[in-house]
């Protein structure tokens, strides 16, 4: 599942940049050579970067780039480095979880209301779905990082003794 995964968060990240970059272009263009503005190419633009940055991070959660203090961690003995690798990707799952939830209602809200863009006039939850399915990616990334990483724990272990 993972490179199936990991092919999706690719696909996801080049396309989003694509398009972006591509309507950003032409939207400079058409205001230096016409003297005109593409007016819905904020609002695909900012969207399109809320949804690179979520899958985004997953996909950094699954290369381990994040910033980390381990000079704490690496003093602990097997046990303790297994809890407190659960305890962390605990913290982060909640984190992603209660965002994607709250994330969630907000679609719910904006399909309810029948909520539309400013520019395009396009269903707003259209956007705003990148928000839980970022952070669902996010879930399902720190829970295989935190398996991994006391699979790793768990080597060093008998591999040290």
């Amino acid at each position: 599942m993972s490179k199936m995964l990991l092919y999706v968060e690719y696909t996801i990240l080049l396309l989003s940049l694509l398009v972006m970059s591509v309507v950003t272009f032409t939207n400079v263009l058409s205001r230096f050579i016409f003297n005109f503005s593409i007016s819905f190419t904020e609002e695909l633009t900012i969207n399109l970067f809320v949804l690179l940055t979520f899958v985004g991070t997953s996909l950094g959660i699954h290369n381990k780039a994040h910033l980390g203090f381990s000079l704490i961690y690496e003093k602990f003995k097997t046990s303790k480095k297994i809890i407190l690798s659960l305890l962390i990707g605990l913290l982060i799952m909640l984190f992603f979880a209660a965002t994607g939830y709250y994330g969630f209602e907000i679609v719910q809200s904006q399909m309810e209301r029948g909520q539309t863009t400013p520019s395009l006039g396009w269903p707003q939850w259209i956007f705003t779905i990148s928000l839980p399915i970022g952070c669902l990616l996010c879930v399902i990334r720190t829970i295989e990082a935190t398996a991994n990483d006391i699979l790793a724990i768990k080597r060093e272990s008998e591999g040290g003794e």
